[in-house]
């Protein structure tokens, strides 16, 4: 996974693929407890092209002159599968802890995908490469948030506690961030010290 400019679009078809199909059950069978009232119909529009958004800005900007960096885009994509995979298996009503492990887990994914696919590791000075990672993957938490609000939060039955969960989804999202921009690092390193340039995270 480090050769992060591999050819390999397999992965991330497969997970835009179970994501989909996903959805389309949730979305057809709205009646079931687990997808009830959680706006699957808004989502199997929204999730795949939040999910393509990347790869198509990706080809766009560079037609073609460099390979494609499919582990970030399958790394971008995997929150939404997890997500979706959440709601499908009942997880967040029945696990505790679930909807706050994956505030932190995907926006790890989410940001190191997108540090993979920015080749963020290689940004200099250094601050600027905190403040690009953690900075960015903050403003990606808000405005999942403000995507979460408006869809059902706004009319629904967790309207009383939403303020208190979304500051905490908000730390937990940073953090993630903030973990991703790590690995990120030792990426870079563990590939500068094998002394191969031409493989950069």
């Amino acid at each position: 996974m480090l050769r992060a400019r591999g050819r390999s679009w397999t992965g991330a078809a497969a997970v835009l693929a179970a994501t989909v199909g996903q959805l389309l059950v949730a979305t057809f069978a709205s009646d079931l407890p687990q997808f009830e009232g959680k706006a699957f119909g808004a989502r199997l529009v929204s999730y795949p092209l939040l999910m393509l958004f990347v790869p198509v800005v990706w080809f766009a900007v560079h037609r073609g002159s460099r390979p494609a960096p499919w582990a970030g885009f399958t790394l971008v994509m995997l929150p939404f599968l997890v997500d979706v995979s959440g709601n499908t298996l009942d997880l967040y009503d029945t696990v505790v802890w679930w909807d706050d492990l994956l505030h932190f887990l995907n926006w790890c994914l989410l940001t190191l995908g997108l540090g993979l696919v920015l080749r963020v590791a290689d940004v200099r000075p250094r601050w600027a490469r905190a403040v690009a990672t953690v900075g960015g993957g903050a403003l990606l938490a808000l405005l999942w948030e403000i995507g979460e609000w408006w869809t059902f939060i706004r009319h629904g039955t967790e309207l009383g506690t939403a303020y208190e969960d979304t500051l905490g989804d908000m730390v937990l999202g940073t953090t993630g961030s903030a973990v991703a921009l790590a690995v990120l690092v030792l990426l870079r390193r563990r590939v500068s010290r094998r002394g191969s340039p031409g493989t950069r995270p």
